[in-house]
């Protein structure tokens, strides 16, 4: 019975710490990377489609992104889906290629995206201590039910902290990287 809550909790927990990965390879750091813009919806064919579902997208130098569509018909949605993005950046195209120029970052914009980035572990470690929770709720009603004992139950909310604590830390850590990443020149 423990044993199950306690996979199910890290299960989630483990789709959190992915879920803010995905989160942090969104945010703009002074270098190209293909994990920019392949989020970005574009209205094609009356439907929002993902970037990366209609584009090659490729780095091939540190500061320039290059974005090869399937369709040229769809350059032109690409383009301003790209400008309405809040990317700040502003495509070039030949008809074939777009490319994305990524400008140094000032220090006034990475103390900005510190603070985003601040934001969004916040968010994640609050997903995280409500899965305690509810986790912790699991454990009690197992043992008002009469299925677990009052000492397996603490012993359950002690390795539910723990799974919590690392979890945390895993958040903290992806945190400092990316911070470092910003703030590199």
């Amino acid at each position: 019975m423990i044993t199950q809550v306690l996979k199910e909790t890290e299960e989630k927990m483990k789709k959190v710490i992915e879920a803010t990965k995905r989160e942090f390879a969104t945010i703009r750091t002074g270098r190209a990377r293909p994990s920019l813009v392949e989020n970005i919806k574009v209205e094609y064919y009356g439907t929002l489609t993902p970037l990366n579902q209609m584009a090659q997208i490729s780095a091939p130098e540190p500061r320039l992104l290059t974005i090869r569509p399937w369709d040229k018909t769809a350059i032109s949605a690409i383009e301003k889906a790209i400008i309405a993005s809040d990317l700040g950046l502003t495509p070039n195209t030949d008809g074939e290629v777009i490319r994305l120029n990524i400008p140094q970052l000032t220090e006034e914009r990475r103390k900005e995206l510190v603070k985003v980035v601040r934001k969004k572990a916040e968010e994640e470690r609050i997903v995280i201590r409500n899965l305690r929770r509810e986790a912790n709720e699991q454990l009690k009603k197992l043992k008002e039910d009469g299925e677990i004992s009052e000492d397996e139950m603490y012993r359950g909310l002690d390795d539910v902290q723990e799974l919590t604590d690392k979890y945390i830390e895993k958040i903290d850590k992806l945190l400092e990287e990316k911070e470092a990443e910003i703030m590199e020149i």
